[in-house]
């Protein structure tokens, strides 16, 4: 590769992240609906053609970003997936942590909030792909336990979806917004120790 097309891709990156980080900001700040491509071209000085350039639509660019979002949440269950503690205790914090996190974003940051729901409503694949590589990480935990004797022998990557599907009131933003306020719903706690319980009956 020759220097001048190395530069071209580091400058088409370097543009990318631009577009990007003024979309998050007028996103997090005025919301999804409300912000158009005009307006992000705005905010960097350029044209509206000039997005065009790197992004086919405002779709496109919300896409990015959702996968930046998320990519939040993975990185977290990683961490939680590497910590010398039983299996157990790993998915237990997995758990919670994810809770945590959503409703962190919710109370917090609104505007974000809007921005995953649309991507849920409209079942982008950055969605299926981000519960993909959380079931991954959740396999990899279940097989550690199940080889420690903690859970019965099972299929790991089975019990992963089971165990994630199972906890869905919890991570799916929806959800959690009807459920914090509900006092018939059990409590967070309740609930994983019922999901983990389950992987050992």
């Amino acid at each position: 590769m020759t220097d001048s097309s190395t530069s071209e891709i580091v400058g088409r990156q370097e543009n990318v992240t631009r577009i990007l980080d003024a979309a998050e900001r007028l996103f997090r700040h005025f919301g999804y609906s409300k912000t158009t491509v005009a307006d992000i071209a705005k905010e960097l000085g350029m044209s509206t053609a000039n997005i065009y350039r790197f992004f086919a639509s405002k779709v496109e660019i919300h896409q990015a970003i959702c996968t930046r979002i998320l990519d939040g949440s993975y990185q977290l269950a990683l961490q939680t997936a590497e910590l010398p503690l039983s299996a157990s205790e790993r998915l237990r914090r997995y758990a919670l942590d994810q809770h945590r996190l959503t409703v962190e974003t919710m109370m917090d940051e609104e505007k974000v909030h809007e921005m995953v729901i649309v991507a849920i409503e409209r079942d982008w694949h950055v969605i299926d792909k981000h519960i993909d590589r959380l079931n991954e990480v959740l396999a990899r935990v279940i097989a550690d336990g199940i080889k420690a004797g903690e859970f019965t022998e099972q299929d790991a990557g089975v019990a992963s979806k089971c165990f994630g599907a199972s906890i869905v009131t919890l991570c799916h933003p929806q959800l959690v917004v009807q459920c914090l306020s509900k006092e018939n719903r059990a409590r967070p706690e309740e609930l994983v120790d019922f999901a983990i319980k389950a992987l050992k009956a």
